[in-house]
C-alpha cells in the first residue's frame, strides 16, 4: 500500500511538472527566436526606411552646406615638470643672495645711523671748539689790548703863564708807543650840537711840523698849547669876540694823535686818539675842558 501510494505520488508530481517545463521551453524558444521577428519586420518595412534614410541624408547635407564645420582644439594634458638639480641650486643661490642683500641693507642702514650720530657729535664738538676758539681769541685780544700802549689826552694848566693851557698826550698802556703825527683845528659854534657828525680836517695835514716822539708807559708830551690871547686871533671881528665873552658862541678845539705800538709788527695798523676841548672864556679867568660828542673822543 505504501509502495502504491508512493508510485501514485510520483506520477502526480511528474504530471504537475510537465506544463511548467513546456512553458519554460516555450519561453526559451521564443526568446531564442525573438531576433528573427524584428528582422522580418525590418525586411518588410525596408522601402519606407530607405526613403527616410534618403531624406535624412539630404537634410544632413543641406545642414552641412549651411553651417560651417566646427573645429574644437583640446589642449594636451599638462605633464608635471620635474625640478632638476640645476634649478634647485639656482633657487638656493637666489635665496642666499636675497638673505645676504637684506643683511647688507640692514648693516648699511645701521652704519648710516652711526655716521649720522658721529656727524652730529662732530658738529657739536666743532661748535664747542669754535666757541672755545672765539673765547680764546677774545681773551688774547683782551690781553693784547691790556698790554698795548694807550695814548690818552688830557688838559693841563700852565704853571708859568696865567690862563694858558696845554693839551697833553700820556701813554697809559704797558708798552712803548711812537707818536707819528698830530692834527688839530679850531671851530666856533653856538653849541656842540652844531659840530659836524665826525671831525673834519681841512686837508688831513698837520697844522705844524710834528716830530716823532716815543713815549714809554707813564710818560707824556705836549701836543697843543692854548691861551687866552689866542681867542682874539680866532675872532674875525670885535662883535664875535664879545659873543664869546657872553657865551653866545663857544670855541671848540679838537684834533687827533696817530701813534704806533713799538712791540707790534711793522705792518700792523696804527692807532688813533681823538680829542675835543671847549674853551670857557671868563671876565678874568678862562678854562679849557674836555667836551664834545662821543665821535670826537674815540680811541682805536
Amino acid at each position: 500500500m505504501r509502495l502504491k501510494a508512493s508510485a501514485i505520488l510520483a506520477l502526480l508530481l511528474a504530471v504537475s511538472l510537465t506544463p511548467v517545463a513546456d512553458a519554460a521551453g516555450g519561453d526559451t524558444h521564443a526568446g531564442a527566436n525573438a531576433p528573427s521577428k524584428p528582422a522580418s519586420t525590418t525586411s518588410l518595412a525596408e522601402p519606407q526606411g530607405s526613403a527616410s534614410t534618403a531624406l535624412g541624408t539630404e537634410n544632413i547635407g543641406s545642414a552641412r552646406d549651411i553651417m560651417p564645420p566646427r573645429v574644437s582644439v583640446t589642449n594636451p594634458p599638462v605633464s608635471p615638470s620635474s625640478w632638476s638639480l640645476h634649478e634647485q641650486i639656482s633657487w638656493g643661490a637666489a635665496l642666499v643672495l636675497t638673505l645676504l642683500g637684506y643683511v647688507a641693507i640692514m648693516m648699511a642702514v645701521s652704519l648710516l645711523k652711526k655716521i649720522e650720530r658721529q656727524t652730529r657729535y662732530s658738529e657739536i664738538a666743532a661748535d664747542a671748539a669754535a666757541t672755545s676758539a672765539q673765547a680764546a681769541l677774545l681773551h688774547a685780544q683782551a690781553v693784547i689790548r691790556a698790554e698795548r700802549p694807550w695814548i690818552l689826552i688830557t688838559v693841563e694848566p700852565s704853571r708859568s703863564k696865567e690862563n694858558s693851557f696845554t693839551v697833553m698826550a700820556t701813554n697809559r698802556g704797558r708798552t712803548p708807543a711812537r707818536i707819528i703825527d698830530s692834527w688839530d683845528r679850531y671851530s666856533i659854534y653856538m653849541d656842540e650840537k652844531q659840530l659836524p657828525d665826525s671831525p673834519e680836517y681841512e686837508d688831513e695835514t698837520s697844522s705844524a711840523p710834528f716830530t716823532s716822539v716815543i713815549l714809554l708807559p707813564g710818560e707824556f708830551t705836549a701836543i697843543k698849547p692854548f691861551c687866552r690871547e689866542d681867542i682874539k686871533a680866532l675872532c674875525d671881528s670885535e662883535e664875535r669876540f664879545k659873543r664869546i665873552e657872553t657865551w653866545e658862541e663857544k670855541v671848540y678845539l679838537y684834533g687827533k694823535v696817530i701813534y704806533h705800538d713799538l712791540t707790534a709788527p711793522p705792518d700792523s695798523p696804527n692807532h688813533e686818539s681823538n680829542w675835543c676841548c671847549w674853551y670857557i672864556h671868563g671876565r678874568q679867568n678862562s678854562g679849557l675842558v674836555i667836551a664834545g660828542p662821543l665821535e670826537y673822543n674815540t680811541h682805536t
